[in-house]
Order: C-alpha cells, then sequence, then structure tokens
C-alpha cells in the first residue's frame, strides 16, 4: 500500500513542522554541549522523541519512541491505514566540510521491505551555531528509496551499511521502491566483488607478513 503521507504533500508538511518546532524551543544548549556536535543531536533528538506524536498529528494512530541500542531506527509509528514506519534520525552541522552517517545495514533493509506496507525513513537535521543557539535551516523526512543513489554509498560493516555520502549533499525526489530496491540490488552486486578483490589483496599481504616472522630466528 502506498503511504498517504509520502505520495501527499503531507511529507513536506511535517518537514515544515519539525523545524518550527525545533526552533520555537527556548535554548537547549549549554557552552560546554554547544561545542560538542553528539552533544546538541542528542539534544535535538530528544525534542524530537518528545514532540513527534504532536508534529505528525491526525496521521499518527501509534507511537513508541524507545527502541533497543542495536535497532534499526531511533523511533516508530503507525499510520491511520495500519502502514508501520521507523524512522532513522540524523543531524548535520552547517559549517562541517563533511559527515558521513551511516543509515543502515543493507541486510536489514532488504529484510523489513519485503513487507510493502514497512516504510524506513531517513529524517536528517541540518542545523548551525551561535553561541548556545542551534537553529534549524533545513529537514529532510522521507522513505529511504527517495533518496537518490548520488548521495548514498555503502560501507563495509557487516553484510554492508548503507551511508549518505555527504550530508553537505541530498537529493531528495519522490520515487518507486521497485526501481529503488532493483538500483540497490544493483549496488550490492558491483560492491561484493570490490570487497572480494580487497579481502584477496590482504590475504596476500599476510602470507607475506607470515613469511617474514617465519624466516626470523627464535629468540
Amino acid at each position: 500500500m502506498k503511504s498517504k503521507i509520502f505520495f501527499t504533500d503531507q511529507y513536506k508538511e511535517i518537514e515544515s513542522k519539525i523545524v518550527a518546532v525545533l526552533n520555537s524551543h527556548e535554548d537547549f544548549l549549554t557552552e560546554a554541549t554547544a561545542r560538542s556536535t553528539r552533544a546538541v543531536g542528542d539534544a535535538i533528538e530528544g525534542i524530537l522523541f518528545d514532540e513527534f506524536p504532536k508534529i505528525l498529528g491526525d496521521c499518527c494512530k501509534e507511537y513508541s519512541p524507545s527502541f533497543a541500542r542495536r535497532a534499526m531506527a531511533d523511533l516508530a509509528f503507525k499510520d491511520q491505514d495500519d502502514i508501520y514506519y521507523i524512522v532513522d534520525v540524523s543531524t548535520h552541522r552547517a559549517d562541517t566540510h563533511f559527515n558521513m552517517p551511516n543509515i543502515t545495514s543493507v541486510e536489514r533493509l532488504a529484510r523489513f521491505y519485503e513487507d510493502d506496507n514497512n516504510y524506513f525513513v531517513i529524517l536528517s537535521v541540518k542545523y548551525s551555531i551561535s553561541g548556545v543557539k542551534a537553529t534549524v535551516s533545513r529537514v529532510y523526512f522521507a522513505p529511504i528509496e527517495f533518496f537518490m543513489w548520488d548521495c548514498l554509498t555503502v560501507g563495509a560493516l557487516g553484510w554492508g551499511q548503507i551511508q549518505i555520502a555527504n550530508s553537505n549533499y541530498i537529493n531528495v525526489q519522490r520515487y518507486s521502491r521497485k526501481k529503488w530496491m532493483l538500483e540497490f540490488c544493483d549496488v550490492m552486486l558491483d560492491f561484493y566483488p570490490k570487497e572480494i578483490e580487497k579481502i584477496g589483496t590482504r590475504i596476500e599481504h599476510f602470507r607475506k607478513v607470515r613469511k617474514f616472522w617465519e624466516s626470523k630466528p627464535e629468540e
């Protein structure tokens, strides 16, 4: 079933509400926390976890902000059609030159998307800091299949980890899940042979290291 949130302009309204809610909060940073991107990100996420049902409004039927540490995402909700959304929250400080956040495991996403009623959603918050004031300038709230592959990459962790290639460039378009998943498979079928080549090189390296140590006399 197609999501009414993402196949109407509801998701853009939600993006605008998130910006408004975050910018309407009283200053929630100290001089110490303002210097830490991790602390600022945690503070922004905390506000979102508390305010998200209000932001979603009538389109939210059930909401859960509590996930295990190793879960796929940070919060979850169901809409009135019982479509299930899990949301990965990430933050990006605008004056940093490079930021490459992990999104999710390729294997977990493939399993999760076996059910058409599941949506894996990225909520990305771009902000700047002046003193102890955080100002949000842009929010992306969209399913992963709206994020085009020119702004994504895959990192070599476990089965592979989908990442935003650089948070300074994000390309979001309304897109077909089937097309995106086929492109995803092509990306992985290109990725794994390259990893095999790297592993072959590493194996050869440690064969040489072993020979070096075999030739050493005992002390």
